[in-house]
């Protein structure tokens, strides 16, 4: 391996940087207005529209709509029936919106190559400039770009107009978002020689070499093409470094693809869920005196993913099993807003109780979210569409048969090079729908996908999640069509076939990729762990949409509710996603729920884990825990002691209680196994709450990206909480909370785990529930303190300071 020596990179990269790529951001400074507007509105006329950063989700900003009289109240029928036209879209009015900026184009940049690109516009948009279409998207969850080299009018102000549609409630089956809900920008490069779009494609192989190839459009005659590699390792160092001649054929308008020779890595540190070490290589396009035309880096993971019919999933050569959630796009109280510190929050909290793995349902996420799973280790399975049909892609203005080959390059080729991808998946539940092209069932739609799949990325295997396992509900035994076609086999809820339709096509290896909440833990144990590829558990995360019925404003069954607070059953799911570490947690059951969801029982009991109730109810508790045994004590009597059945898959890790009369105090629960105590958890009664405390859920943040403190995308959760004189949570203490801020920071979202409430989310105040609320401020870069005070009537104000570096 040829190395650069030190001073000559420096020089290098000391080069003039005139001729390079620049990218500008273009995510603050919007005008906003709810409704469509004429094509050629100027900034002048928007002096009175709501000013906005993106990213901004402006349908989560609009008032809850309760269905009507002749409207159904639950998700029922949704995507077929306009009777529940809002219940699986989060009750909300499918109202157009449009984007204004003013952005005035350098001076310098003329000559330049422009290229205007967004990454993703919900639910489908047209984009205009200076009063001209230039143009849009007909599915908003993949992003495009726009070469308005010479539609720019430089030195002088331009205007954007982006106008947002939402199309019919039927379009969608939950709650999308709307509006400029991913990052805009703008990029310059030289027309002559520069990369394509997502140009890259880097793969590792035996764990130590490196192969990347570049898509390049070269306009000039040169016969040559220099690219600078360089690659450093996690700790910053660089590990290789040097310079490639290319040979080039004739122009391409597509680009033409030019490999370097293979390059090994000495002592590679490998990608892993416990080690997720990612190294950077950036390439450099250089012009023929040397200079830079172009740059791109990406960050790559060295791994193996194997997917092996008797044995699942084999990261570096070892079984992992999957055990994640698939959950929608968006983010709570921020709507579909995909802001990288939201997503962080969320995969710091599922990793906390042992997932490893995330299904994204049913659309591509943002690619921060990616990179978000690349530096915390989470496994995903990545996901292009729901159904292949006009109704889901296209919103009814396109079709899609004429949409899918843009999806699949642009999908495949932005998200290739992350290594927490480990496989494509590019459907769901298609065979309830014989709508698809071609009239069998989706197979030659799904052949001719997965082909084009292949010739941008032949490292993965390919998918599509399956419900039900066979064609006909009724009469078919054997499994579906697509099942008998696609790399690995991916049942929604139907782990139950597994052996028998493993002992029948061998060649066979399974992912259940949706598993019920209802059913946790049964669908784990009774699941063959060491063939099987592991589980997603569905709507793990309460979400906007999907609702069961008004007022819920959404799904409401998953483990942790809509606010990221965890709720009892998310410790059960800690008990076998982490079987290492004892625990036990103690849950009482206050209502129990019996709900079918696509032929699935999807109902989930209603527990709480406090100790504030009536004295002499009769209380049924369940002990979650991995121990051998637990004994239940209340205010220090003994109510037994109780064995784990192991052997059960339905009773596993869940011991009952029946009639365990309340009484003030506590309730602890001992776990032990091999006779010695490991685990304990005890919940008291409190007293009654006297004050406010606010916890910076992200204080041990280290660092940011420079791209979101530019833009003011920081967020920081704040918790606020009624407690009592002893600092205890008070769970049934109520009130409204306001939040002030003073300092570079404002108000983002409000919220709190009761997702039957009819607040609204973009406001300064939140009512508590289950004894807090969650307030998201959204702040810059400029250092100084940030001030929170947090109020509520009769209770003692609290104040946080937060140092913003």
């Amino acid at each position: 391996m040829k190395r650069i020596p030190l001073f000559l990179l420096s020089a290098m990269f000391a080069m003039p940087m005139m001729a390079q790529r620049t990218d500008v951001s273009l995510n603050r400074g919007w005008k906003f207005h709810l409704g469509m507007v004429p094509t050629t509105t100027s900034v002048s006329q928007t002096n009175d529209w709501q000013s906005v950063n993106v990213p901004h989700d402006y349908l989560i900003e609009q008032p809850w709509v309760a269905p009507a009289a002749d409207e159904k109240a639950d998700n029922s029928d949704a995507g077929a029936n306009i009777k529940s036209r809002l219940s699986a879209r989060g009750f909300k009015e499918l109202d157009p919106g449009a984007y204004v900026l003013s952005y005035k184009a350098p001076a310098e940049m003329k000559g330049k190559r422009a290229v205007l690109d967004f990454q993703g516009i919900m639910y489908v948009a047209d984009v205009y400039l200076n009063g001209q279409r230039i143009g849009g998207t007909d599915y908003g969850y993949v992003g495009f770009e726009i070469d308005v080299t010479n539609k720019l009018k430089y030195g002088e102000e331009n205007t954007i107009l982006v106008q947002c549609l939402q199309g019919a409630p039927k379009d969608s089956r939950w709650y999308t978002g709307g509006g400029l809900f991913r990052d805009v920008k703008i990029t310059y490069t030289d027309p002559s020689l520069h990369f394509k779009r997502h140009p890259l494609y880097i793969t590792t192989t035996d764990n130590k070499q490196v192969n990347i190839s570049a898509n390049v459009q070269c306009n000039t005659k040169d016969t040559e093409v220099a690219l600078q590699v360089t690659i450093t390792d996690p700790q910053g160092n660089t590990v290789y470094a040097d310079k490639h001649n290319v040979k080039r054929n004739r122009n391409y308008k597509y680009g033409q693809e030019l490999k370097v020779p293979a390059i090994d890595i000495a002592n590679p540190q490998l990608w892993d869920c416990e080690n997720p070490n990612l190294y950077t290589v950036r390439v450099d396009l250089l012009k023929k005196d040397g200079t830079f035309a172009d740059t791109e880096t990406k960050r790559i993971g060295i791994r193996t993913v194997e997917i092996v019919p008797g044995k699942g999933l084999l990261i570096n050569g070892k079984k992992v099993l999957l055990k994640g959630y698939a959950n929608h796009h968006t983010n709570g109280a921020l709507g579909a807003s995909a802001y990288p510190d939201a997503i962080e929050k969320r995969i710091k909290l599922i990793k906390a109780f042992g997932m490893n793995h995330i299904r994204s349902s049913h659309n591509p996420y943002s690619e921060s979210f990616l990179d978000k799973c690349d530096e915390n280790g989470i496994l995903f399975v990545d996901e292009l569409y729901d159904k292949w049909n006009d109704q889901y892609v296209g919103a009814g203005r396109a079709h899609f048969k004429d949409l899918w080959q843009d999806h699949v390059q642009e999908f495949i080729t932005r998200d290739r090079n992350h290594p927490c991808v480990i496989a494509w998946s590019l459907g769901n539940e298609l065979q309830s729908y014989n709508d698809m092209p071609y009239n069998d069932f989706g197979v030659t739609q799904y052949k001719l996908m997965s082909t084009l799949i292949k010739r941008f990325d032949d490292t993965r295997k390919i998918t599509v999640a399956m419900h039900p396992r066979y064609r006909n509900w009724e009469t078919d035994s054997l499994p579906c069509d697509l099942a008998m076609v696609t790399d690995f086999q991916s049942y929604n809820y139907r782990y139950m076939y597994f052996p028998g339709d493993g002992k029948r096509f061998p060649w066979m290896t399974f992912y259940q990729s949706e598993a019920s909440v209802s059913a946790m833990g049964e669908n784990f144990f009774a699941m063959d762990r060491d063939k099987s590829m592991g589980l997603a558990y569905w709507g793990a995360i309460d979400y906007l949409g999907e609702s069961h019925g008004w007022p819920a404003k959404g799904w409401n069954q998953g483990v942790f509710d809509i606010a990221l607070e965890p709720k009892p059953k998310a410790y059960y799911m800690k008990s076998f996603f982490m079987p290492d570490e004892p625990m036990v947690h103690i849950a009482v059951t206050e209502s129990r729920t019996s709900q079918m969801w696509n032929g699935v029982q999807v109902g989930n009991d209603g527990q709480s884990d406090h100790w504030n109730r009536t004295p002499g109810e009769k209380l049924d508790i369940t002990t979650y825990t991995n121990a051998d045994e637990v004994e239940l004590f209340v205010n220090g009597k003994s109510y037994g002691v109780k064995k784990n059945n192991l052997k059960d898959a339905k009773l596993r890790n869940q011991i009952r209680w029946k009639d365990v009369v309340y009484q003030n105090g506590n309730c602890e629960a001992v776990a032990r196994t091999n006779g010695k105590v490991v685990a304990c958890h005890k919940a008291e009664t409190t007293g009654k709450a006297v004050k406010l405390l606010i916890v910076n859920e992200n204080a041990d943040r280290k660092t940011v990206s420079a791209e979101s403190a530019a833009d003011g995308n920081i967020l920081t959760h704040l918790r606020v909480i009624a407690v009592d004189s002893k600092g205890r949570r008070v769970p049934n203490a109520t009130g409204d909370v306001k939040i002030k801020v003073a300092g570079n920071a404002e108000i983002a979202a409000m919220g709190n785990g009761n997702i039957t409430s009819d607040e609204l989310n973009m406001v300064d105040h939140r009512m508590l529930f289950n004894g807090s609320c969650l307030a998201i401020l959204r702040s810059g870069a400029n250092a100084g303190n940030i001030t929170v005070t947090a109020t509520c009537d009769g209770l003692k104000a609290a104040k946080l300071v937060i140092a913003a570096k």
